[in-house]
């Protein structure tokens, strides 16, 4: 049984990118789940779980946002790398 001819593209899931889904959708996933902190206990200097749980993901939200830019820029840059230096 013959091998497919390798075409030299790289694959289009790579561990990278499933790390950039996992920031970008773990927000999304945990606010959209409102059964796991429809609750008013515990609360935090007399605000609610409901409220503070919500507002404490507008940070992390951010953060996890900016790191999936980066592995992005990262990614697309090794991309960039490995199709320049096969054109050589």
């Amino acid at each position: 049984m013959s091998q497919a001819p390798e075409t030299g593209r790289r694959p289009v899931v790579t561990p990278m990118r499933v790390v950039i889904a996992v920031c970008l959708l773990a927000p999304f996933v945990a606010l959209m789940w409102v059964g796991s902190y429809a609750k008013t206990d515990p609360a935090l200097m007399g605000i609610p779980f409901f409220y503070w749980y919500q507002m404490l993901w507008v940070p992390v939200s951010a953060s996890l946002t900016m790191t999936a830019y980066k592995l992005w820029q990262r990614d697309q840059r090794a991309h960039a790398a490995a199709k320049g230096g096969a054109q050589r």
